[in-house]
């Protein structure tokens, strides 16, 4: 009967996005949305939903969710299939939306890990089943996988399919994550839906538009689901919010921001940015790279003058400049996009690359119609559904490829090698 309520939620719901979407921008027809319940074959106790994401250079947070309020908060993990003679406990939260309560939600740190090696690990109590991860190298080469706007749909597995054949290393998602948009037991779907790429490699993400769940007087809270279901090492990097932070990961600086919090300056999001820039040492991580919901740099017809967009950009795109990002990631547009080298809407070498990647698989489909003629700036733009891959060789040089999949195989479409800032005599901080 749940499932049934959700799935009459959801076709209401789709009837008023397609009427909201047809205001702005027309979208061709996407593919059904898929809804997942919890399995019958696990007891109360059973972990589900089960995900990583790093935790400074050697640690691993393991996060899962069980029914039963019981369950030990205990990861036991080795290098050897069956063998578990390392152990961590950690703690566990539930919250409330409206009359949905969330199942245990379990977060453990391990480690200190070894690079590039896998291990082998089980949740809870001892009969639970057995899951394995790989972590990161220690320097390059290393490969990220990219996508945004992933949803649940059949176009989300295609574009899963797709990335756990390309042996990436760390996930970066720039928001929009399960399209629960205030229907919970979305989230467990999609919890249920990433986990066998999620429990393998971390995922580190950053919250978009379809994360805002708050309701005037109902329910005040922005973002209480995804603060409490992906949990992330802000506090690692002096944030003192998840919606963003920064990790660093084999020579790579990697900061998330968040377009739907305060970013203006003197903002708390503002002065972190800020002092984060300060703390990056190029020596050690000469790739910088931010991930960020809202893009700053789009000719789609969609979401054109949005103020996460431009009230950001005005905000924050000297801070980047003069730190010479070298690559911005974006979502929230469904298509793709690669700009040049950009400052204050000019070419500029010493600018970051833009890109556009919000075209993981969404349920309201592609943002199909763009901006003509094309700007100088924008050197490939389609409106297909599809994954990048962010392959870094060396402290210079990496090679991008965005992979279509509209056709359901991974085509390599756009393929780009780039020379960080660092490198380059003319834009030396």
């Amino acid at each position: 009967m749940a499932a049934i309520k959700v799935h009459v939620l959801l076709f209401l719901l789709s009837i008023i996005l397609a009427i909201d979407s047809s205001l702005s921008y027309e979208r061709p027809p996407a593919r059904k949305s898929i809804f997942l319940s919890l399995s019958q074959d696990l007891d109360s106790s059973s972990p589900q939903q089960v995900h990583i994401s790093m935790v400074g250079e050697d640690k691993m947070r393991v996060s899962w969710i069980t029914e039963d309020s019981g369950t030990p908060v205990t990861v036991q993990y080795g290098t050897s299939p069956g063998s578990y003679p390392i152990s961590a406990n950690g703690d566990t939260t539930t919250y409330k939306y409206i009359l949905y309560k969330s199942g245990e939600i379990h977060n453990v740190v391990i480690g200190p890990l070894k690079p590039n090696t896998v291990y082998y690990y089980r949740c809870g109590p001892d009969s639970s089943p057995e899951f394995s991860f790989k972590t990161p190298p220690a320097g390059f080469p290393i490969k990220f996988a990219v996508v945004g706007d992933l949803g649940q749909t059949d176009w989300t597995t295609s574009t899963l399919d797709h990335i756990s054949k390309s042996n990436y290393d760390v996930m970066l998602l720039p928001g929009d994550l399960s399209y629960a948009d205030t229907l919970q037991p979305l989230w467990d779907s999609f919890g249920q839906l990433v986990e066998p790429l999620a429990s393998r490699r971390p995922w580190m993400v950053t919250q978009g538009n379809h994360e805002i769940e708050k309701i005037p007087v109902v329910h005040s809270e922005a973002f209480s689901s995804y603060n409490a279901r992906w949990l992330m090492p802000f506090e690692q990097s002096g944030s003192t919010s998840n919606l963003y932070y920064s990790f660093e990961v084999a020579g790579v600086h990697v900061i998330m921001l968040g377009s739907y919090t305060d970013f203006g300056p003197g903002s708390a999001q503002y002065n972190w940015l800020t002092n984060d820039l300060k703390k990056v040492d190029r020596t050690k991580t000469p790739w910088l790279l931010v991930l960020l919901h809202a893009p700053w740099y789009n000719s789609n017809t969609a979401h054109q003058g949005e103020y996460e967009s431009y009230g950001m950009k005005n905000s924050m795109e000297d801070l980047l400049f003069n730190a010479r990002v070298d690559i911005v990631f974006a979502g929230h547009v469904h298509a793709y996009e690669r700009f040049t080298r950009v400052y204050k809407d000019n070419a500029n070498n010493c600018g970051p690359i833009y890109m556009t990647i919000g075209d993981g698989g969404n349920r309201e489909g592609l943002a199909s119609k763009y901006i003509d003629p094309k700007p100088e700036t924008s050197v490939f733009r389609e409106a297909s559904f599809g994954h990048g891959e962010f392959d870094v060789v060396n402290a210079t040089h990496a090679q991008w490829t965005w992979h279509r999949n509209d056709d359901d195989e991974a085509v390599v479409s756009d393929t780009i090698w780039i020379t960080n800032l660092v490198s380059s005599p003319s834009c030396k901080i």
